[in-house]
């Protein structure tokens, strides 16, 4: 079973094609998705596609790009909307200072926001970190330091010591096509020395982020299994222990999704 733990099936880059890309992506083995939310006014239709379709589900959450966007956003209203049952996580929230399209201040206070809700609701926050090693460091012995809610770092680019922090406080990490690019070997060796085998989910990021031989394209699901390769590989495991183990470790981390689909772990 592939799982495709991070994927944006809402984005108008499906809006004319997406049964086809589900059907390519099931004939690929890929029997699991979950859509991301990253902005408030797109829940809505992250939550349409969960509900169209039984493999997949989606999140709630507001990405650090868009931290001002809603600034009277509360842990309550928050909390309301993923008692859905095809939520299966909160976020994508985070930290981005490359771009810095919303003041840090903002990205900080958006960020604990939503870890109030994932230590209230029980699920998993996806995080995105970019640039912003030292400050998610701080968040995570601030706001996690007995380990109150799970969590999962996603299309992992940053540095070692964030990345031993995080296998410390029992994180996981979402591998994705970055790790098949030319110059990403940064990316390979954290992904060969530091992160555990059992802490490791993929994800496509789609439509962006193509993996190779497909780079250049619009991504898709069904390119899972082109990373499933890359991760074996930089591992030294075949893929099809790379595809049972991260099968595994999604629904330990996604137990909402586990425990609605029981037979999924067979």
């Amino acid at each position: 079973m592939l799982i495709d733990s991070h994927a944006n099936l809402h984005a108008p880059a499906y809006i004319r094609d997406l049964d086809e890309v589900m059907e390519r992506a099931r004939d690929k083995g890929v029997q699991v998705m979950v859509t991301i939310c990253c902005r408030l006014n797109e829940f809505a239709s992250a939550l349409a596609v969960a509900e169209m379709y039984d493999d997949v589900w989606c999140t709630l959450g507001i990405h650090p790009h868009h931290a001002g966007d809603d600034p009277d956003i509360t842990a309550n209203m928050l909390t309301a909307l993923a008692a859905h049952p095809k939520v299966i996580g909160i976020g994508e929230t985070g930290l981005d200072y490359h771009y810095d399209y919303s003041p840090r201040q903002d990205q900080l206070a958006n960020l604990r926001t939503h870890a109030e809700v994932a230590r209230r609701t029980g699920l998993p926050l996806v995080l995105h970190t970019r640039e912003a090693d030292e400050d998610m460091m701080a968040f995570l012995d601030e706001e996690n330091a007995g380990e109150d809610f799970a969590f999962v770092l996603h299309s992992y680019t940053s540095g070692e010591e964030l990345a031993r922090l995080a296998v410390e406080r029992g994180g996981y990490f979402s591998v994705n096509g970055i790790a098949s690019f030319r110059n990403a070997g940064d990316v390979r060796g954290v992904i060969a020395n530091i992160m555990p085998m059992n802490r490791i989910i993929l994800e496509t990021d789609c439509p962006y982020l193509a993996p190779v031989p497909r780079r250049g394209r619009r991504n898709e699901p069904a390119y899972l299994t082109y990373i499933n390769d890359c991760l074996g590989a930089i591992k030294g495991i075949t893929p099809s222990e790379v595809a049972a183990q991260t099968a595994q470790n999604f629904f330990t981390l996604f137990e909402r999704a586990a425990s609605s689909n029981p037979g999924q772990m067979s």
